[in-house]
């Protein structure tokens, strides 16, 4: 079993992580620029690519334009004859051109990759995050949460009569419907949750430090929102209340002797088994593991 994010997925460094890198590529461009300098026509030029290629690749397009730009600049600035029109050479435009052109390929490869990495930890129809992924998240926070002392609440979410959305409107409509539960699951998690679609209809999140009466909150809120909704299913809108869900919680402290795996595996297994009762009670509610 694994879960998926609010819209997931992809994430740039945080803002020390960037710090670092800015401080690491323009040590690097000086050093270069130096040497380039000092060195005559040694081809230390050629280094510039190494800074262009960690900034594209960390900031994407827009870094390794920058640092394409700079590069072309300290080059001229290391090189005081490029100042000079006349004395430009046809390898000097070549160089120059070759700046922008390994900053634009190396940010367009780590954006494909990034791209990919994404597909294969996303839930195609919602969004949120496959099983894979999702298990591994879940493993994480019960390690957190084991060392903090802290609680881990599960939501276990059904989407209501399914069944009779895909007969009555086909399986296009029964499709939207969960793709529409999945972004309100999305929308309304708080900043670290993790969910995942792990069936047809069916959805699971991890909320790591989080009391049962925050749990239920989170699990009232979701059900209504996705009552509220006015859904629009295979072109046509359906009133509020078409769609509905049932949702299982549980929440517990993982204590530290507990295998992870099976700590995680209880919790789910808890809230599935609220789930149920939910469902029996009518559906359209909101059942607490006892």
């Amino acid at each position: 079993m694994q879960i998926t994010s609010r819209a997931i997925l992809h994430r740039r460094p945080g803002s020390s992580h960037r710090v670092h890198y800015l401080a690491l590529i323009a040590a690097a461009l000086l050093l270069i620029a130096l040497l380039d300098h000092e060195t005559g026509d040694v081809p230390f030029q050629h280094l510039y690519y190494l800074p262009i290629i960690l900034a594209a690749i960390e900031f994407g397009f827009p870094g390794g334009l920058m640092v394409s730009l700079s590069s072309v600049l300290l080059y001229h600035l290391a090189n005081t004859r490029l100042l000079h029109i006349r004395e430009f050479r046809e390898a000097d435009v070549v160089q120059i051109i070759l700046f922008f052109t390994v900053g634009l390929v190396a940010a367009k490869l780590s954006d494909d990759a990034n791209r990919m990495r994404l597909l294969s930890i996303t839930d195609d129809l919602t969004g949120l995050h496959n099983l894979r992924s999702f298990e591994s998240h879940l493993a994480t926070l019960v390690s957190q949460a084991k060392k903090d002392g802290s609680i881990l609440s599960v939501l276990v979410v059904d989407v209501d009569h399914l069944k009779s959305l895909n007969d009555s409107y086909g399986h296009l409509a029964g499709a939207e419907a969960v793709r529409i539960v999945g972004h309100l699951i999305a929308q309304h998690l708080p900043e670290r949750a993790v969910a995942c679609r792990y069936g047809g209809d069916e959805f699971v999140v991890a909320i790591p430090d989080c009391q049962m009466e925050q749990a239920v909150g989170i699990a009232e809120g979701l059900r209504l929102s996705v009552s509220n909704e006015q859904p629009v299913l295979a072109t046509r809108i359906f009133p509020s209340g078409t769609l509905s869900i049932s949702i299982g919680t549980a929440s517990r402290f993982v204590a530290k002797g507990v295998d992870s795996l099976k700590a995680g595996e209880g919790l789910f297994q808890a809230a599935d088994h609220a789930l149920y009762r939910a469902k029996e009670m009518g559906r359209n509610g909101v059942s607490t593991s006892r």
